[in-house]
């Protein structure tokens, strides 16, 4: 059990990873498609395991991504009182639509408790399919595209920096920013999603960003988008849309193009890569405006630049471990 008195005796790895410098860039999951569903609390192992639903949801999964390739996450979400409806589950699916895109495809249902089960292999298995949509399911989905929904970790099973360092931003985000989006934002709990590090980390969705080291001083800039984009910079974890080395590239081009960038539709591409020692990437950023008015490209070289320890984990004894920093050493805008 975690007391009081072990908090105050813990070595948070966010703490350390924050106070060595740590860039977050690069962390952030790649996939194809989401699939956000709400459950109550408590998430432990052992409900986990225990449960029929998620038991069968998480083989499926697994097997597509081993046997098939296809790039899927799930989140769960702690039911909110004002979201939320008495004996029905709210699902959120987003899913890459295009090779080149600018955000998720969002696709949102309401399932009665009694059926979540069915739903989520019925839509897990029509992923093999690609399909548009579940006729036999529209009558539970619900028009929700002008909603943008933030996921925030607070998920202390996994590491208790996530809910020591999350709830207090989930909190601000909930009471105040959704409060006054006039139903325009959605602000959740959400389960981990890895990099507790860099704890309180957010998912946004669906433009499928990532963030960590979250402070509230830049959370008006995170959500209203009312000044400049480079006080963003430390705290970007990277675009779903992306792999790692593209992910660093992409932060840059943003920094220089500003707000319109996330209308861009994009795509990525390592050229090539030192490997297995991973010192250095060519890396090739495709976008076009979504009428195709404006394409290019951008070609970026990424390098090592020095290293940092940090703490995978929490806890007073946690070996530290040193990680490779990187920054872009050549930025080219190419038509």
């Amino acid at each position: 059990m975690i007391t009081q008195d072990s908090l105050s005796n813990c070595r948070f790895c966010c703490i350390v990873s924050k106070a060595n410098g740590e860039d977050p860039i690069g962390s952030a999951p790649t996939y194809e498609h989401c699939l956000a569903m709400e459950m109550g609390l408590p998430w432990t192992e052992k409900r986990w395991q225990e449960n029929p639903v998620l038991a069968r949801a998480i083989a499926f999964i697994e097997k597509l991504i081993s046997e098939h390739g296809i790039k899927i996450r799930g989140q769960l979400l702690v039911p909110d009182k004002e979201y939320s409806c008495p004996g029905y589950t709210r699902l959120l699916y987003y899913r890459r639509a295009a090779k080149l895109f600018a955000r998720f495809e969002k696709y949102e249902f309401l399932i009665p408790d009694s059926e979540v089960g069915s739903f989520v292999m019925a839509l897990l298995e029509t992923l093999l399919q690609s399909p548009t949509v579940l006729p036999d399911w529209e009558q539970y989905q619900q028009q929700s595209s002008h909603i943008r929904e933030l996921m925030v970790c607070t998920d202390g099973n996994v590491d208790v920096a996530c809910a020591r360092f999350g709830y207090p931003i989930y909190s601000k985000l909930r009471s105040e920013f959704a409060t006054a989006s006039s139903g325009k934002l959605r602000v959740w709990r959400c389960s981990h999603f890895g990099g507790h590090q860099f704890a309180p980390t957010l998912i946004d969705l669906p433009y499928g960003q990532y963030w960590g080291h979250l402070q509230p001083e830049i959370l008006e800039l995170l959500v209203w988008r009312n000044g400049s984009v480079t006080g963003l910079y430390p705290f970007y974890r990277g675009w779903a849309g992306l792999s790692k080395f593209e992910q660093i590239v992409e932060r840059e081009i943003w920094m220089q193009e500003g707000w319109n960038w996330l209308n861009y539709h994009k795509a990525g591409q390592v050229m090539a890569m030192d490997e297995p020692d991973e010192e250095w990437a060519q890396v090739r950023i495709n976008f076009s405006a979504e009428d195709g008015s404006i394409k290019g490209a951008y070609e970026a070289r990424v390098e090592v630049n020095g290293s940092v320890m940090t703490a995978w984990d929490s806890g007073d004894k946690q070996p530290l471990e040193e990680v490779k920093q990187y920054r872009v050493s050549r930025l080219v805008k190419v038509n």
